[in-house]
């Protein structure tokens, strides 16, 4: 059901997080329903990337529709160039409904031997999503798009996290974004070597500070920041681990939000952007129930289920705080201040 009120410009950050990033496909499907939500600019990692690189480029060359047809495009895209994928479910876990890896030989096998063997031991590697966003993202509409996109990678050689803006932003930048460094071999952009985006930045919301007029953040969560109990096994623990990793960036730039908030001047420069940030979170418990190994499942049921829990998500936060955006923050920003 649509929204009646005013207008509101408003910034979204998007976590990766391989195919449970069909998760944030629901959300924008949603979103893109309201007029209202004015789209001001995005910030991506990895799936997150990919989602924005196809929502900006199908906004800029046919609208909201375009836009919602263009993201259900792509993500059908995915399941359907993983259709000889040997990253497949058992026929039990299919059977009992479960979407999981953990039982799957080949998964294991190839999670064991990704351990003591590089993908640079094998020569150069294609990757399937290549082909996939060359069909599905106008990379000259990007350039021309009003709507502000940010995509981060993490340089393999300094470790730090480089954010490319629209006009640079190529079939290469949104690779490097998603690039596993136990799966693929490096991205080279501009003579250097790239890696995942989540390293250093999942999302980073830094540029939407910086060079975005909206004051409002909705952060499209989809990797769980607190997760109840102590991880025992070693594939429980090694999957918080990149939870804790992957999460890093984005809690210290929630902490600097939050510790400026509390300053009596935080100036009348960048820190008073910062400060004057209202940050709100759509995402959803049951994204917390499925293992990491889920995340390399690409089939098309799977994805329907992720987008119709995004969708779910999204509406339950429009529901509970449409008329709150632009107006004050949802997200509770004095927990992360306590956490400092």
């Amino acid at each position: 059901m649509a929204i009646e009120r005013s207008p509101v410009s408003v910034d979204l950050a998007l976590q990766g997080g391989g195919a449970h990033g069909a998760f944030t496909w629901g959300v924008l499907d949603r979103l893109l329903q309201e007029p209202w939500f004015r789209i001001d600019g995005i910030s991506g990692t990895s799936a997150g990337a990919m989602n924005g690189a196809v929502l900006v480029s199908a906004l800029a060359s046919g609208g909201r529709a375009n836009a919602r047809t263009a993201l259900e495009g792509f993500w059908r895209s995915v399941a359907e160039a993983a259709t000889f994928s040997p990253f497949r479910r058992t026929p039990l876990d299919a059977l009992l409904g479960r979407w999981t890896l953990d039982t799957s030989p080949v998964y294991l096998f190839t999670d064991l031997v990704a351990r003591v063997v590089s993908p640079y031991d094998f020569g150069p590697g294609i990757n399937p999503l290549a082909d996939v966003l060359a069909g599905h993202v106008a990379f000259d509409a990007l350039e021309r798009s009003p709507v502000k996109l940010f995509v981060t990678a993490t340089n393999v050689h300094t470790g730090q996290g480089r954010v490319f803006s629209n006009a640079r932003i190529t079939p290469a930048v949104l690779l490097a974004s998603a690039c596993l460094p136990t799966l693929f071999q490096a991205v080279e952009i501009d003579g250097e070597p790239y890696w995942d985006g989540g390293y250093s930045g999942n999302p980073t919301i830094t540029p939407l500070v910086r060079e975005c007029g909206a004051r409002d953040t909705v952060i499209v969560q989809i990797n769980p920041i607190e997760r109840p109990g102590t991880p025992r096994t070693a594939r429980e623990i090694l999957n918080r681990v990149n939870e804790v990793s992957f999460n890093a960036v984005l809690l210290k730039e929630l902490r600097m939000i939050a510790l400026l908030r509390e300053v009596a001047d935080p100036g009348d420069c960048e820190g008073a952007r910062w400060a004057e940030m209202r940050m709100h979170r759509i995402a959803s418990a049951a994204m917390a129930e499925l293992d990491a190994s889920s995340k390399m499942i690409a089939e098309w049921p799977f994805f329907c289920e992720l987008r119709d829990l995004g969708r779910a998500a999204a509406e339950s936060f429009l529901a509970r705080h449409a008329h709150d955006l632009g107006e004050r923050s949802t997200l509770d920003l004095d927990s992360m201040r306590q956490l400092v």
